[in-house]
């Protein structure tokens, strides 16, 4: 018993200090049953975009008019559209352009807008009150709306769908981040680098960021899924994704002329939608729980 206490403890202080932090967050995320299905959905989700693509004997563009509208079947196995190209080849490829998007939108508005939430959090005064008044006009525009006013201004193409969701994104992260600056700057230990002759740069970066980055990942994983919902609702209405591109939002869009006659079109990239939403939604929601020692019971 001594030998394997002492095992444990020889383990411990071998385990990198990050490893040891990757394990205690795992063993605060397994008490949520719906956090770990979420998560295991977005890493076979991931793997699925990652590797799928190289294993369809198909390219998502084929054109086969001989077999145009045909339900599920061994050969297709979600069918093929009206164009005869097969569904489930053009679903995973379209996967990895959603997810693509979602995750490039979220980390390129939440830079922005951690760095505006420092900067407004720390200083204060009226560099704070102009930065939150810029924020306020953002969020008096809803998400959807705003960003197809941009895309009406700078044209529909993948890119600046990603630059639309991701402005809409940066007044979320930036108020998140100011709240939890303010908070942290009046700790003791911020009071003790000041006087230690601290500059800004290094009492921001280097002791106040680390510490606020709980609700910063929670934030990011949620609004993922707003990201993946927003961009696939501008390709559905023709401002985001173009033909032929098989993003879920082109191709669900692509379906709804044949919602009766041939309803697997739209069905199956709206499930793999639904997917992803959720999957992001709940990990989410776990993490929130794991994360934030107010929500412990």
């Amino acid at each position: 018993m001594r030998a394997e206490q002492v095992n444990n403890v020889m383990t411990q202080k071998t385990d990198h200090p990050f490893t040891r932090s990757l394990k205690d967050f795992y063993s605060k995320l397994r008490k949520n049953k719906s956090a770990l299905v979420g998560g295991y959905l977005i890493i076979i989700l991931v793997l699925i975009a990652l590797i799928g693509p190289y294993l369809t004997s198909q390219t998502p563009e084929a054109v086969d008019y001989g077999v145009k509208l045909q339900g599920p079947s061994a050969e297709h196995w979600f069918g093929t559209d009206h164009h005869g190209r097969d569904i489930f080849t053009r679903v995973i490829h379209g996967l990895g352009i959603t997810m693509g998007i979602g995750i490039s939108a979220t980390i390129l508005g939440g830079i922005v807008g951690i760095f505006l939430g420092l900067i407004s959090g720390y200083y204060g005064g009226k560099l704070d009150a102009i930065i939150m008044r810029m924020m306020d006009i953002l969020l008096a525009f809803p998400g959807i709306l705003l960003a197809l006013a941009l895309i009406s201004i700078l044209g529909a193409n993948l890119r600046n769908v990603i630059f639309a969701v991701a402005i809409f994104a940066i007044p979320t992260f930036a108020r998140i981040v100011r709240g939890s600056t303010l908070a942290t700057k009046k700790l003791e230990y911020i009071d003790a680098m000041k006087a230690l002759g601290a500059s800004d740069t290094r009492i921001i970066f280097k002791h106040i960021l680390p510490n606020i980055l709980s609700p910063i990942i929670v934030q990011a994983s949620l609004f993922i899924a707003t990201a993946v919902l927003s961009a696939s609702g501008l390709s559905f209405l023709g401002m985001g994704a173009q033909p032929p591109s098989p993003e879920l939002g082109a191709l669900l869009s692509d379906g709804r002329d044949f919602m009766w006659d041939a309803g697997h079109i739209a069905l199956f990239p709206g499930l793999v939608i639904m997917l992803i939403v959720l999957a992001f939604n709940i990990f989410g929601d776990g993490l929130r729980d794991a994360l934030d020692p107010k929500m412990k019971k």
